[in-house]
This record gives structure tokens, C-alpha cells and sequence, in this order.
């Protein structure tokens, strides 16, 4: 195994739990105590993205494009990077985002849809900008599928293309295979990023670091969306155990976790009934609270019903579906009554 490249996405991922309200004070802050440790990309948007301070997704605290230019300006080393979803975030935020200090930008779409992130990679090399690529709900398709649109990615230009397990639904197996299949088949780097609803984000990072994954996600405290990310700090102190520590410092990471994002977290992520919920039903989690509401009006366990959605492959903005599904449930009960 190689030392992988980590990225730290606390003022990304982290806004989820934070209702998009971090503040410039704590960006600068947290910013500090990552580039302090060695953290060589440090992730700043809103959890949704450039642009997603909005009704659908909630409205952010502080405008992320001064959170950012607050993150480039409190970082000596590390890179500042941006996520940004076709069709919440524009190439106009991505321009914005570039002058304000960005230098990495993360391109996400679902698993199936790399071909509408052509242009948003051809701009961002245009501005001179490091590329990534995320396949979101990666668990969703197999190895060899994910491969082609990987390749769509690396054709467009980006630089690196990750695995997301965005629901927290992946086993180490699933993380192997399909960074093994990236790997196999790009020639640029392959990247993990991990989510904990089965409690599985650092043994499933590190799975994809055996097949060959160059770069990491983590948040300090494991501070993220659903039951939170594989810790920055654990996967500094577990490579570190392993002899590939690629310049971290456990401590200093260990501090920062402790002293400067746990007081301000709202909550701690955990793999909670309804965090392992989603990852076992392997749907967004978005679905959840309405899957509650249509759940009691019909007489149905919300489990059910997720697993359900998941089964049928649902994605997000399908919320519309749940009723569907929960009046086929209903009705299946019946019929065996």
C-alpha cells in the first residue's frame, strides 16, 4: 500500500450537520488547525455544493463564496477545494469560486450521469483548476459500470475520479472492487470517499487504500451528512500504524478534533437507527423524513418502505415515488390478509 493523498471535507460535508452555518471565525479556525497538521486539501461549500444556499437545500449562514476566500487566506499550505453538482452549481459560481481563492474543484453527479459534467470540467481547466470527479452513489452500480463513466470523467479532464458511498451503504468488498475497477481501467488517480451509517468508514477507507485508492476523504470528529465520515484523525493515526503516513500529524489532528470542532457540532454523527436505516436500504437520506410521514398515513414501518426504494434503485429527486411504492406496500398486505 501507498500513502494516499487526504482531503479534509469538514466545511463541506460538515455543513449538513451544521445546517450551513459555519461562520468565517470558525472557517478560519478549523482551516488553521488542518493546514497546521499537514492536511494538503481542506473542502469548503455549503453541503450541497457552490450554490446550494436555497430553499431546497437550505439557505447557508455565511455566503460560502466568503467562506472560502476566508480558507484561502488562512492556509499556508493546503489546497482549497469546492464541490460542485451540475444542475445546483453553475459554471458563474465556478468562476466565482476560482477568484476567491479555490484551487481544487470537485465535480459530482450521480453514478450514471458523468456525461452532464463535460463543460463544468472544461471550464475549470480553463480557470487553471485541479479536477476531480465523484461518482456519487457509487454501491448503486457495478465495478465495470462505474469504470465507463470513470473514463467519461477522465476523457472530459478531470484528474482524479472518486467512489462515493454516499449513503454509507458499501462493505469493504463493494469499496475494493470498485476502486480496483477504476484503477484498472483509468490512468489518472482513483479517490474514496466514505460515509459511516454501517460503521463501516475506516475499515471501507482502508479497503480502498489495499486496492490502490491515491486519495481519501474525512472529516475531523467524523462531522458529516447521515452518521458522519471515516475521521480525519483516525485515518491519520490508522496510517500511521501502517507505515503510510503521508505527512500527517496524528496529534495535531487529534487536537483539532477535539478542541476546536467538537465544541461547536450541534451533534455527534453516529450510526444511528435511522443513519444504519439508510445505509442498509441504501437510499439518500433525504428520503427519510418523508418515508416517515407516508410511512404512518399507511399503516408501514418507514424501514420497510426505505428498503423498499432502495431495492428499486430510487435516487434523489424521486422523493415522489415514496408514495407509489408505500400504496403498492399497503396494498400487498392486504392481499395476504
Amino acid at each position: 500500500m501507498k500513502a494516499p493523498r487526504v482531503t479534509d471535507t469538514t466545511l463541506r460535508d460538515g455543513s449538513h450537520a451544521m445546517k450551513h452555518q459555519f461562520t468565517r471565525e470558525q472557517v478560519q479556525q478549523i482551516v488553521q488547525a488542518l493546514d497546521a497538521a499537514g492536511v494538503p486539501v481542506i473542502e469548503v461549500t455549503h453541503g450541497d455544493g457552490l450554490a446550494g444556499s436555497s430553499i431546497q437545500y437550505g439557505f447557508s449562514g455565511t455566503s460560502e463564496m466568503d467562506l472560502i476566500e476566508t480558507a484561502r487566506q488562512s492556509a499556508t499550505r493546503a489546497k482549497i477545494a469546492a464541490l460542485l453538482i451540475p444542475g445546483i452549481g453553475t459554471r458563474q459560481e465556478l468562476r466565482e469560486a476560482a477568484q476567491r481563492g479555490v484551487q481544487v474543484v470537485r465535480i459530482a453527479t450521480h453514478c450514471t450521469e458523468a456525461d452532464i459534467s463535460e463543460q463544468h470540467f472544461g471550464l475549470a481547466k480553463e480557470l487553471g483548476l485541479e479536477t476531480v470527479g465523484f461518482l456519487m452513489m457509487a454501491h448503486m452500480r457495478p465495478p465495470e459500470f462505474l469504470a465507463e463513466q470513470a473514463a467519461l470523467m477522465e476523457s472530459y479532464g478531470a484528474d482524479c475520479v472518486y467512489i462515493v458511498d454516499s449513503a454509507g451503504a458499501m462493505l469493504p468488498d463493494d469499496a475494493r472492487a470498485r476502486v480496483r475497477a477504476l484503477k484498472e481501467r483509468l490512468s489518472i488517480q482513483v479517490g474514496f470517499h466514505a460515509h459511516n451509517n454501517l460503521g463501516l468508514a475506516i475499515g471501507n477507507t482502508l479497503a480502498a487504500i489495499e486496492a490502490g485508492a491515491d486519495q481519501v476523504d474525512g472529516c475531523l470528529r467524523g462531522l458529516g451528512a447521515g452518521a458522519g465520515n471515516a475521521p480525519t484523525e483516525l485515518i491519520a493515526a490508522v496510517l500511521d500504524r501502517l507505515g503510510i503516513n503521508p505527512g500527517l500529524d496524528v496529534f495535531a489532528l487529534m487536537d483539532a478534533a477535539e478542541y476546536v470542532v467538537a465544541p461547536i457540532m450541534p451533534y455527534q454523527p453516529i450510526p444511528d437507527r435511522d443513519a444504519i436505516t439508510i445505509g442498509y436500504a441504501g437510499v439518500y437520506s433525504t428520503f427519510l423524513l418523508h418515508a416517515r410521514h407516508i410511512a404512518a398515513e399507511f399503516g408501514l414501518d418507514p424501514r420497510e418502505l426505505l428498503v423498499e426504494l432502495g431495492r428499486r434503485q430510487a435516487v434523489a429527486g424521486q422523493e415522489d415515488w415514496i408514495l407509489d411504492v408505500a400504496v403498492d406496500l399497503a396494498q400487498a398486505k392486504q392481499r395476504v390478509a
